[in-house]
């Protein structure tokens, strides 16, 4: 059964086929939409330099043809570096790093957080992280740790096919039905 799901997942996908994810900073995310005439979700790999786990993900996770090829058709994907310097403006609000004028003694050290993934993580900090985002910019989840192939490919799937709008509507029958079943 799991290898019929996984086929009929990835056969769309054979015809759209690329080498890589074609990641993108916030600022060229928010072009982009503004410039398609349908708006994708956005993936955000929040990451840091001095993450061995986020480095693992890039490496392997990430090079995976299916999550490539479902990514780049379903997702503007946004690598962020938790602890950049670079401003941020969504909704209306200008985020910065905590620490702006903290200097790392290496490209690997241990920097500031930057208040945009404080925010988008609700101040849980760990890396690697993965926030979604709905076509509205309005976040879906978040997701931490490193992910092998197959359970990211459900994380995507589960968010790019809307399969989470349905989930919502059987939890709230379930729940209606719960709620007549204790008025009788």
């Amino acid at each position: 059964m799991k290898a019929l799901f996984i086929i009929i997942l990835i056969l769309p996908l054979l015809t759209y086929s690329q080498d890589q994810i074609n990641w993108m900073n916030w600022d060229q995310m928010m072009a982009k939409r503004q410039s398609d005439s349908i708006p994708k979700k956005v993936f955000i790999d929040l990451y840091t330099g001095w993450c061995g786990w986020c480095k693992r993900m890039d490496a392997t996770t990430f090079k995976q043809k299916a999550i490539v090829d479902y990514m780049n058709q379903k997702y503007y994907a946004v690598k962020f570096d938790a602890e950049t310097r670079d401003t941020v403006n969504f909704n209306g609000i200008q985020f910065v790093n905590s620490d702006p004028l903290f200097e790392k003694r290496a490209i690997n050290s241990r920097g500031k957080p930057h208040w945009f993934a404080h925010s988008i993580l609700d101040g849980k900090l760990s890396y690697p992280s993965y926030a979604l985002l709905d076509e509205n910019l309005i976040r879906l989840a978040i997701y931490n740790g490193f992910k092998q192939q197959e359970e990211l490919i459900g994380i995507l799937f589960f968010f790019g096919a809307d399969q989470h709008k349905y989930y919502h509507n059987l939890l709230y029958k379930q729940w209606n039905e719960s709620n007549q079943k204790n008025k009788q």
